[in-house]
């Protein structure tokens, strides 16, 4: 799936409020009929409504949803392609929802949860005996919110380290911080006015999927406290982290690092500086191994999870990670067979395995990632045993989670330029943003 820029996803999360009314019946745990799935509920035409949009996803999900036709032919799924999360809001607080909608990020999935205006499963988990324990737990949180499962995973992203091969020069990919500093530092390549060439590891927060909350299971860093207050502040993971990028952006130096990052073509393009034998090593998602094949087919890469804190190897093999969530809005014209589409998709092994296959991107339940259908080479399957390992988290849900996330952001550009002049001073203001913020949306 493609990564949802913060500035989208923030005006997408004001919009995430409860539906002003309502324009069909809740779902709730329901009487069966008795027969077969097929016989037990009336034909309908569900409307879905889903973000993806190039020829190869939309053909994917025509095959998941073909399967579902299988089971209940006498349901038609209409679906509607590139539809970002504003638009769901929005349809909702119109009274004219979808039946069922999917969504690139979790970070609407807390302010869905708690306005209703995505309606809770649980009661429908329950009565069809749905193993929730199929799914990781990561999963599981990532798609709930304060004892509500308003949505369902759908596909996962996870992320770890990619590294250039031939730049590597027989170095294997380091396990820990400070090795991957030693050899971010042997393999950067500088002219002789001392421009880098070629960077070993960008270490800049403003390079691409170097987020905060991608870098922050490599320290086991905590979001928040248990009462849902920051706890940037107070982990002293954050400041270990924080320190340890400082120096390596200072061994480049910020301007020339800058001046070098500037440089570099678009994430999503073909001249991606990791193609072009710009950047040796770097974190990315699991995607990136699908346009490598499309947009670098020659490139010898590998893939490993990410280095964690060396007092941490604990951590080492897993990561962060979040997906695709898919649900029923509020005002769902056929909530039961909604349900039964959701229940397909996130369930059947055989429809996740087609998606996984067609989009690159993880699937989520056991039986999926373990089918001997599933396209599974070496450089992805660092990214399964990611999703599936024990301590691999995700950004806790929080109503403010936009907020949240862009607070930090700001604050560790600043840092990495050096216009902080008492780190533990500012990492107690991003405290106060965050809890300020937390008192104003009523926690």
């Amino acid at each position: 799936m493609r990564f949802v820029p913060l500035a989208v996803a923030a005006a997408l999360a004001l919009t995430a409020c409860t539906a002003n009314k309502e324009s069909g019946p809740s779902l709730g745990a329901q009487p069966r009929p008795s027969g077969s799935a097929s016989q037990a509920l009336p034909a309908a035409t569900l409307e879905l409504w889903h973000g993806f949009s190039t020829d190869a996803e939309v053909k994917a999900f025509e095959e998941a949803i073909a399967g579902f036709n299988k089971k209940f032919p006498q349901i038609t799924v209409k679906a509607t392609k590139g539809v970002q999360d504003d638009q769901i809001t929005q349809a909702i607080r119109g009274g004219n929802a979808p039946d069922v909608a999917a969504s690139f990020t979790t970070d609407n999935v807390a302010q869905w949860c708690r306005s209703g205006a995505f309606q809770d499963l649980t009661p429908v988990i329950r009565q069809d005996g749905i193993d929730m324990s199929v799914l990781p737990q990561v999963a599981r949180t990532y798609s709930g919110f304060d004892g509500k499962q308003c949505t369902l995973p759908l596909l996962a992203d996870a992320y770890g380290l990619y590294y250039n091969k031939a730049l590597m020069k027989g170095n294997q990919p380091p396990k820990t911080l400070t090795e991957l500093a030693d050899l971010a530092k042997k393999l950067t390549v500088r002219d002789a006015n001392g421009e880098i060439k070629v960077a070993g590891f960008i270490p800049s927060v403003q390079y691409y999927e170097n987020a905060p909350n991608h870098l922050g299971p490599m320290v086991g860093a905590k979001w928040y406290n248990d009462d849902g207050t920051s706890a940037i502040g107070t982990d002293p993971a954050w400041k270990r982290l924080l320190q340890w990028q400082k120096e390596l952006v200072d061994w480049y130096g910020y301007d020339n690092l800058e001046k070098f990052r500037k440089s570099l073509g678009d994430e999503w393009s073909a001249k991606h500086p990791f193609y072009e034998g710009k950047v040796a090593m770097g974190l990315d998602g699991e995607w990136r191994n699908a346009m490598i094949a499309n947009e670098a087919e020659d490139l010898d890469y590998g893939t490993a999870p990410l280095p964690v804190a060396d007092d941490r190897p604990d951590l080492y093999g897993s990561g962060f990670t979040a997906g695709t969530v898919i649900g029923v809005p509020k005002g769902a014209k056929h909530p039961q067979q909604a349900w039964e589409l959701v229940k397909h998709l996130t369930t059947d092994t055989d429809s996740l395995v087609t998606l996984s296959n067609a989009l690159r991107n993880v699937p989520t339940t056991k039986a999926s990632m373990e089918s001997p259908n599933l396209a599974n080479d070496a450089n992805f399957k660092t990214f399964l045993d990611i999703f599936a390992h024990p301590k691999t988290s995700t950004l806790p849900a929080s109503v403010n989670s936009v907020f949240n996330q862009e607070a930090f952001s700001t604050f560790f550009t600043k840092w990495e330029k050096g216009d902080v002049p008492d780190l533990d001073a500012g990492l107690k203001g991003v405290d106060k943003q965050i809890n300020d913020k937390l008192k104003l949306s009523g926690g």
